[in-house]
């Protein structure tokens, strides 16, 4: 009886998902005024990890995500279609007083969608722009399709509770006013889990966003912290003073999982990225660990 009761201590002491707090929270507390929101969870359920996951966090460009699935969702409802072409102009109305305001290219990762002014684009290509180049000319004028109040309804229907979209990009009078996009880490991995498993949407319109979130283009977060080749389906999302990164992970021999980390608070980007970067192959090393021990079979 004594040495079940140790053994069972034992477990609770030297859990896998415990070392993996420690180590996490040993990395995060080597960057002053660093806050991270993380959600980590392997899609068969087996594993997880939550760090302040619930605290609001400016979304920046991960608000991308709920705007793709509300998207969707109309298309599947078939009050949308991908194929809709839809003008490109660049004005657009502050939410705050609706006086007038237009984006600079050259604050925009894809300033090749500049060139597109004035011609009619697929809500198929102005997609793949929100999302694998992370375009705000093409965010804006997706949202107002989406709709802000539509988009935040939806996400609270996924059991996103946090979520708050209230407005395109480069919107600065809400911004002066604290008028922001709000998300945490839970939120992301939510909605990452219900495209995964076919909840988001239909099943052929979640295939389209795993597809799109794979080709994402800017990888020097998560990715950057894993096995070359690894299959990630994320995005990211950066403003000043923030860094956000959430994915799902596909690795080559053990189970898919979703990782979300989301900073802010650590005034140059590249100590950021470097933290997410380690979290991401500590969060990696702790899942080919456990599915070694388990026998897990390569998939």
């Amino acid at each position: 009886m004594h040495s079940l009761v140790l053994a069972l201590a034992l477990a609770l002491i030297y859990s896998p998902s415990d070392s993996l707090y420690q180590i996490i929270r040993a990395r995060i507390a080597q960057v002053p005024g660093a806050e991270v929101g993380l959600a980590f969870r392997r899609l068969d359920g087996t594993d997880s990890l939550y760090i302040e996951a619930d605290t609001e966090f400016h979304a920046a460009s991960t608000m991308k995500v709920p705007v793709m699935i509300e998207l969707f969702r109309q298309i599947d409802d078939h009050t949308l279609s991908l194929d809709k072409q839809i003008p490109v102009e660049n004005h657009f109305s502050s939410i705050v007083d609706s006086s007038a305001y237009t984006l600079n290219p050259g604050d925009d990762s894809d300033s090749a969608m500049y060139k597109l002014i004035g011609s009619r684009v697929s809500v198929r290509d102005l997609m793949d722009h929100m999302i694998d180049r992370s375009s705000n000319l093409a965010t804006n004028t997706l949202i107002a399709l989406a709709g802000a109040d539509r988009t935040t309804a939806t996400m609270r229907s996924l059991g996103a509770t946090h979520t708050h979209v209230l407005r395109g990009v480069e919107d600065d009078k809400a911004f002066e006013r604290g008028m922001n996009n709000k998300i945490s880490a839970r939120d992301l991995a939510t909605m990452l889990d219900a495209i995964e498993t076919n909840r988001a949407a239909s099943a052929a319109s979640c295939t389209m966003m795993r597809d799109i979130l794979l080709h994402q283009e800017f990888s020097a977060e998560i990715p950057a912290g894993l096995p070359p080749g690894t299959p990630v389906a994320h995005k990211t999302g950066w403003i000043t003073g923030h860094l956000h990164d959430a994915a799902i992970v596909y690795p080559r021999n053990a189970p898919a999982y979703i990782l979300v980390v989301l900073t802010r608070g650590i005034p140059d980007q590249n100590i950021a990225r470097a933290l997410i970067v380690d979290i991401s192959r500590d969060v990696y090393q702790h899942v080919a660990a456990s599915s070694a021990g388990a026998g897990t079979d390569s998939h």
